[in-house]
Formats: structure tokens, sequence, C-alpha cells
């Protein structure tokens, strides 16, 4: 069993409430915009998925740190969350696969977290209040300063972050999600390129094993770089931040739209995609976070459960006409998916790759190759549920 000093820790949220708990993680103070997740499970996978810079994250899971970390867990290099806030923090890692314990992750990657704070009136709050900045203050403690550091973060509105957690040179990828087993690539196999926004590994598995060669390239990539490449397919991750402040892969996503090389949008992706052809986003009141929400499929009438993690979505005013709606949150009705009605491309606000979460739509990949087959005109064997038309498609 781990054996931790901890002290006395303070959440204070802009709105002025403050909430008493221990530290658990590096000591000072960190700042950010405050959600709840409500995944059950993969709480690794959650603070290394990059589209959390700038939030803290609320675990509505009252035990969180029980199954440690692993190095195969990793959504990328590292936690790009700001803070950490659980009800109780496991002294006890116990899992064949574990490396480190929480503990040790939080010093390793300089993070602040607090336990021991009563998450179920916090996500109440927040449920009722909307997501708000927030502070927490580990150390020497003054509540005056953590209320001013609260209210002094900017935000999210307007902020482009994804050229933050983008990389910064174009790298090839090769592993797929059976046991991180290597593949080598095919003569025959499509070349995808993704557009690297904040992009979980969990997506590049899962390109890799719909059967595509990967190459991943910077947020910032010119059109022009990446038709160099010669492309048969453009998907364009995740990641945080407001997407209308990404105007150069807006402008980026127009001309390849042009191109008509198929392409698919994946969260913050799926956004830009509708940016980029005539659609607008706004910001949402608390946002999605989660492993449990159902989207219906508005082409077959059917329902998947969805991994989910944005704070932005795309609106249905002014709706333009080359864009049709496919898919919709079962919670609040918001657009869940789009596709083009005139080049090959679709979009989907959730996380079809999972990690964590239901696994149900990682068939989304294999249908985006079924399409980057059908636009070569290349034969490919049938498959249940597959489709042939981005339209039919999330």
């Amino acid at each position: 069993m781990e054996k931790i000093l901890m002290t006395t820790a303070y959440l204070v949220l802009a709105d002025g409430l403050v909430f008493e708990g221990e530290s658990v993680g590096v000591e000072g103070v960190a700042c950010g915009e405050v959600v709840f997740n409500t995944a059950q499970y993969g709480y690794q996978e959650i603070m290394t998925d990059p589209s959390y810079l700038g939030q803290m994250i609320v675990f509505t899971q009252p035990h969180i740190g029980n199954t440690g970390i692993n190095q195969a867990d990793m959504e990328s290099e590292k936690a790009w969350v700001s803070g950490v806030v659980l009800h109780n923090y496991s002294l006890l890692a116990s899992n064949y696969r574990s490396e480190e314990t929480l503990g040790e992750f939080f010093q390793r990657q300089n993070k602040v977290a607090i336990s021991e704070v009563d998450t179920r009136a916090l996500t109440h709050h927040l449920r009722d209040k909307g997501s708000q900045a927030g502070c927490i203050m580990t150390g020497e403690l003054n509540y005056e300063h953590a209320l001013q550091q609260a209210r002094a973060f900017e935000g999210l509105a307007g902020k482009d972050l994804a050229q933050k957690v983008s990389t910064t040179t174009k790298y090839a990828w090769n592993e797929g999600s059976f046991f991180a087993t290597k593949v080598a690539p095919k003569p025959s196999s499509p070349h995808v390129i993704v557009y690297d926004f904040g992009v979980k590994y969990s997506i590049l598995r899962q390109l890799i094993d719909a059967g595509a060669t990967v190459t991943v390239v910077p947020a910032n990539t010119s059109v022009d770089e990446v038709l160099t490449l010669q492309p048969d397919g453009i998907v364009l991750s995740n990641g945080p931040g407001d997407p209308a402040a990404c105007t150069y892969a807006i402008e980026a996503t127009k001309r390849l739209l042009n191109k008509g090389i198929p392409l698919m949008g994946i969260c913050l992706g799926h956004q830009i995609l509708a940016l980029a052809s005539g659609a607008v986003t706004e910001k949402m009141k608390l946002g999605h976070h989660g492993a449990n929400h159902p989207i219906i499929n508005l082409q077959t009438d059917t329902v998947a459960i969805s991994s989910q993690n944005h704070g932005f979505v795309v609106s249905e005013k002014n709706f333009p006409a080359n864009l049709v709606i496919t898919a919709r949150s079962l919670f609040d009705n918001t657009v869940a998916g789009i596709a083009r009605v005139d080049v090959p491309a679709f979009g989907f606000q959730g996380h079809p790759e999972a990690g964590p979460g239901p696994t149900e739509l990682n068939s989304l990949f294999r249908d985006y190759m079924r399409l980057i087959h059908f636009q070569l005109k290349a034969v490919m064997p049938a498959c249940a549920g597959m489709t042939t038309t981005n339209r039919e498609i999330l």
C-alpha cells in the first residue's frame, strides 16, 4: 500500500464556492475550466487525452487510482489535464498491469490534484450552474488568492489550443490496438494523413486495425505539403480549445474538401469540418464528458453508446445545405454526426476509438476505409453494417 503525506487543499470555483480536501499531487496552484467526467473506468486514458488541455477533471467515479498506471494505456506522451478532483484516492493499486501508482504519476507529471471532495455535490453544482473556472490550491492556502486566480482564468472560448498539443514533425504510425502489435504497411493499404490537433493514440491504432497506412502531420501543415504525401484519405483529429479559433485548419479543410479526398472528422475535427462547410459552432453549458453517452443514427434509427469529450458543438443556426445531420445526442439532442452531401466527408462528435469507453463505434473506422476504397473504385469484401456512401455513415 502506498504511503502518501496528505495536506489540506482547496478547490475554489469562480462563483466563490469552495471545497476543502487533501492534496494527492504536487504542491502548487492549478487553474482551468472545471468539468465532470462520468466514465466509470479509464482515468489514465482520460488524463492523457490532449483534449483536456486547459481543463480540470472532476471524476464522478468515487474510487480513483485502484488500478494504478501503466505505459500501454497512455493516450499521448503525457497528462495534459490542468488538475484533477477526486472523491477518494485509492492508496492500493491492484492490477497485474500496474507499473506505478497514481500518486507517483502525479508527481512525475507535475500535476496538482485534490481528493476527499464531495464530488457528487460538486457535479450537481456544475450541472445546475454550468462549467466554470476553478483553482486548486495546495501548500500555503489562501482562499482570496485562489478565488482571484479562478476568476482570472480566461476560459477556452476563442482559444486555439490545438497547436499547443500537436506534434511539431510528421511521423509514421504502425501500432495496432491488439497488444500494441506493430503492423508493416502493405503496398495496397490506403495512405491516410492524420492532422494532429491533439490526436489520441487509440485513433491511430484503430486506423491501423482498419487497414490504413498512417502518417501524422502537425496541425498547421499546409495543404500543398499534405498533397505531396499522396493521401488517399484525411482524418481531422480530436483536440482541445475552440474550433473557430483554428482558422488555419478551417482554411486547409476547405481546400482538401475541394480535392475530393475522403475526409473523416473526429470531435474537434468534426467541428472543423462543419466550420469549413459553412456551419457555426457554439460553447456548451456543460459539455459532454464521459463514456456512457447515447447517440442515435438518424439513417438507421439505431442507438449506440459512445465516449465523448467536448465543450463546443455544431450549431443548427443557418445550417448549410451542403451538410446533413446524421446523428444526435439522446441526452440533449445536439448534433453528433454530420456528412457532406457533395463530397466524401463525414464527422462524428464523439470518440469512436473509445479509449476509454464502449467500442461499438469502432466500426466507423472500417466504414471510413470502405469509403476510401469506394472512392478509389477498389474492390473490398463486404462486411455487415458497412456503408458505401458518406451520407449513410454517422
